[in-house]
């Protein structure tokens, strides 16, 4: 029991642990005692919200950690996902960030690895964002990710 942690959660606040679904009806703190994978609801992202390759791989990830039913599916769909989002990328911070965010999922660090990927939404909101003139021209950041395509 080294792995202490201490969680507060709001009334009707849901969060996913080791893929169960726990809603709370009043406010509550929670201790995990142990190494679990878990992820709050502030942090889930809905499908119809994933508009951006980063999303689309975070959306993957999270399947990983909500559903370990579908887990191996989702770790086929990052597999294939992983060098589309690379080549498609010139900006080495994410390249760099998408590189270890591999090795997190490949040593079972989903919680990180999404962390890792939801670091680099504003880095791609800029890519996007014409205005900005960061070398948004040499990425596809806007072009969203066609898994298994062919």
């Amino acid at each position: 029991m080294t792995n202490t942690l201490k969680l507060s959660l709001k009334p009707n606040e849901k969060i996913y642990i080791n893929g169960a679904v726990v809603r709370v009806d009043r406010k509550v703190s929670i201790e995990l005692m142990n190494d679990v994978q878990f992820l709050l609801e502030s942090h889930v992202l809905q499908p119809e919200d994933a508009s951006t390759p980063l999303k689309q791989l975070y959306f993957i990830v999270q399947v990983m950690l909500m559903n370990p039913q579908g887990a191996a599916d989702a770790r086929d769909m990052f597999r294939r996902s992983l060098p589309l989002l690379l080549a498609s990328y010139h900006n080495e911070q994410i390249r760099s960030t998408l590189k270890h965010v591999d090795q997190l999922v490949g040593e079972d660090h989903v919680f990180e690895a999404l962390k890792a990927i939801r670091s680099l939404y504003g880095l791609e909101r800029k890519l996007v964002d014409p205005d900005a003139g960061d070398g948004a021209s040499e990425d596809m950041a806007a072009r969203p990710l066609a898994v298994g395509a062919r």
